[in-house]
């Protein structure tokens, strides 16, 4: 077999990982409330859309998302099918996720937000050889609000145990190091 095959074959397979990585640590930043995290996975020039809620710079998402941290006792954003095309430095995405918002109601009450949503991704290897998203566009293929009457741990942002059992660098809070 060709040497060079295997080897830019094994290379997307890293790549690919990477930005699986990428995508689960978006999720892990916006569901522990970790915005210097989430500022890190955009590139300088970063756009994110999120449907009629948000759509410009990065920059500004993420000081959007931050402004709703205290409003949203629970989220959960779990990640489902991804698909990833690499080409060198560039690479693009399909993410099925789930999102679960807690959030207020105008009476004082709660209700629970639920999407099924995908994520369009353009991703970009950077300088620093890490992958990071250049582009965020947000559909949501189905939304669904009710009352909430549940109960749980309803996140725990910078309280969250995994902070405590998970030791290895890649749980610390804050920008990837």
């Amino acid at each position: 077999m060709n040497m060079t095959i295997d080897q830019a074959a094994l290379q997307t397979l890293v790549d690919k990982d990477a930005i699986r990585e990428l995508v689960l640590l978006y999720s892990r930043a916006i569901d522990r409330q970790d915005i210097a995290l989430l500022r890190d996975l955009y590139t300088d020039d970063a756009t994110d859309t999120h449907g009629d809620s948000f759509d410009g710079p990065a920059p500004a998402y993420c000081h959007f998302i931050e402004g709703s941290f205290p409003y949203m006792p629970y989220s959960g954003h779990h990640v489902c099918n991804h698909l990833i095309a690499v080409d060198g430095n560039v690479a693009n995405g399909e993410v099925y996720a789930l999102a679960y918002h807690l959030i207020p109601t105008r009476d004082g009450g709660r209700e629970e937000d639920f999407m099924a949503v995908r994520y369009i991704d353009n991703y970009r290897r950077c300088g620093d050889g890490r992958w990071r998203f250049s582009k965020r566009v947000v559909t949501y293929d189905l939304k669904l609000r009710r009352p909430f009457t549940g109960g749980g741990d309803l996140g725990q942002g910078e309280r969250d145990p995994s902070y405590a059992e998970c030791l290895l660098p890649l749980f610390r809070r804050g920008a990837r190091s």
